[in-house]
């Protein structure tokens, strides 16, 4: 076989993978879209539940669960086996997304909230183990490309299937939605991972590591609901001083969380991780608060609104299978210009989503989405190829739990800009305005320290 056709989507597919990718997608698809869809449905959850306060909740108490999935994910499928956890991740969030349909108040939404966060980091952190395990490294930019696919897919339909389902029925339908699909694959996981590495023992689970981390993402999270802002602002920075803590606590720990020298910003795993974490960070608001500032200034329906921000997702989706194939030089060069795009996106969206020419929203949103589309398989990819065989499985997930850490540290700050614009009293007019401003502004020095890390991963930065 030539080296072109070795390098082909045929070829990606051939060989039994076919099963395992599509499993793949799934896991991705169910990640992404169930975390992006209260976007468009918790205004109708606020008003039959109450809690307009918890509106980021509900995505930041996702995270937390995900967050701490996602991290031990590696490690999980060490001791367990990759099929039998990758099941009974999809069985468990399949449970969460019962709890949230049937929830009596908002207590109990969160709660099931908080368990499919955990399932779903589950699935999410052992796709991205199989695709370091079970996929040849020729293939590694089609298939995180194809990841980032589905992300973008999900950005747009996550919100879409919300908005679409609440205009057809009730909020509820959607969380029974997802628990059918949840269970789908947890039944199908089984019979498509077979060749995964059998259950090996491992060298056990970083419980230290996941209990401060654990209290670094809550402490972030509850800065994004507390009403007082000097201890909403104290809180979030006092967590985001924790994540930092995990890293130097996983340096001497006989267990690591985290591959060698994930800390170190001079290396490629340390500079790909941080600017990972950045520029999610950076976009949350995007996804979390565009809808209902849609929804109140221009007077969109939830499903107009769900729409309206598709401009990212097309623009990821495009962007993203677009430079698939590229190599050399070029895919550094596409995260370069993908980061470039992120900040200038924050920049028009600051100006426009309240008051401008409602084609520059479009506009920030697309370039949002080129941004990933861009940059995040190529980042991947260096990370993977950076990783050392013993390393593989707990630096692959790592990259799901560092970017579901920088969502909920970013939903963490885009809510404590809203709350302190006035989003958490009620939705009014001069609070979507105010709100639509603080969101972006709040976060653009982060987008540039990302920007900056990003650069770094395609200079200086050292492979190990």
């Amino acid at each position: 076989m030539s080296r072109a056709n070795e390098n082909s989507w045929a070829d990606l597919l051939a060989d039994g993978r076919l099963p395992r990718f599509a499993l793949i997608c799934l896991g991705v698809w169910l990640n992404a879209a169930d975390s992006l869809v209260t976007a468009t449905i918790m205004p109708s959850v606020g008003a039959q539940l109450g809690g307009y306060a918890y509106f980021s909740w509900a995505t930041a108490g996702f995270l937390v669960g995900a967050i701490l999935a996602g991290a031990s994910s590696g490690r999980v499928s060490e001791i367990f086996g990759l099929r039998g956890a990758t099941a009974a991740a999809g069985a468990l969030m399949a449970a969460g997304c019962v709890m949230s349909a049937l929830a009596p108040d908002v207590g109990t939404f969160l709660v099931g909230r908080l368990i499919q966060g955990l399932g779903s980091g589950w699935i999410s952190g052992f796709a991205m183990v199989a695709i370091a395990l079970m996929f040849p490294e020729r293939h590694l930019a089609r298939v995180f490309a194809s990841v980032t696919f589905i992300w973008g897919i999900a950005t747009v339909l996550g919100p879409l299937f919300g908005g679409a389902v609440l205009q057809a029925g009730n909020w509820r339908d959607v969380f029974w939605l997802f628990a059918l699909q949840a269970g789908v694959f947890a039944a199908a996981a089984p019979f498509l991972l077979r060749g995964s590495a059998k259950a090996g023992g491992g060298p056990g689970i970083p419980w230290t590591q996941l209990g401060v981390l654990g209290v670094g993402v809550a402490a972030i999270a509850l800065g994004d609901v507390v009403q007082a802002p000097a201890l909403a602002i104290g809180l979030v920075a006092a967590g985001i001083a924790v994540l930092g803590l995990v890293v130097w606590i996983d340096r001497f720990a006989p267990v690591r969380l985290l591959p060698h020298r994930a800390g170190d910003l001079r290396t490629v795993c340390g500079s790909g991780y941080f600017a990972m974490f950045a520029l999610t960070a950076a976009t949350m608001g995007f996804a979390i608060y565009c809808p209902p500032i849609l929804q109140q200034l221009r007077h969109f329906s939830p499903l107009g609104a769900g729409y309206a921000i598709g401009s990212e997702s097309a623009a990821w989706t495009l962007a993203a299978m677009l430079v698939a194939g590229a190599t050399g030089l070029w895919d550094g060069r596409w995260i370069r210009v993908g980061v470039i795009c992120l900040v200038v996106s924050l920049v028009v969206l600051a100006w426009s989503q309240a008051d401008g020419p409602f084609l520059w929203v479009l506009a920030g949103g697309a370039l949002m989405g080129t941004a990933f589309g861009f940059s995040w398989s190529f980042m991947s990819r260096r990370l993977l190829m950076a990783l050392s065989e013993e390393d593989k499985a707990i630096g692959s997930s790592a990259i799901t739990a560092v970017r579901q850490t920088g969502a909920a540290a970013g939903s963490a700050i885009s809510g404590v800009a809203a709350n302190l614009s006035g989003f958490s009293t009620g939705l009014t007019d001069a609070s979507a305005r105010s709100t639509s401003l603080w969101i972006y502004v709040s976060v653009i020095p982060l987008a540039l320290v990302g920007a900056w890390a990003a650069f770094r991963l395609t200079g200086s930065a050292e492979k190990a």
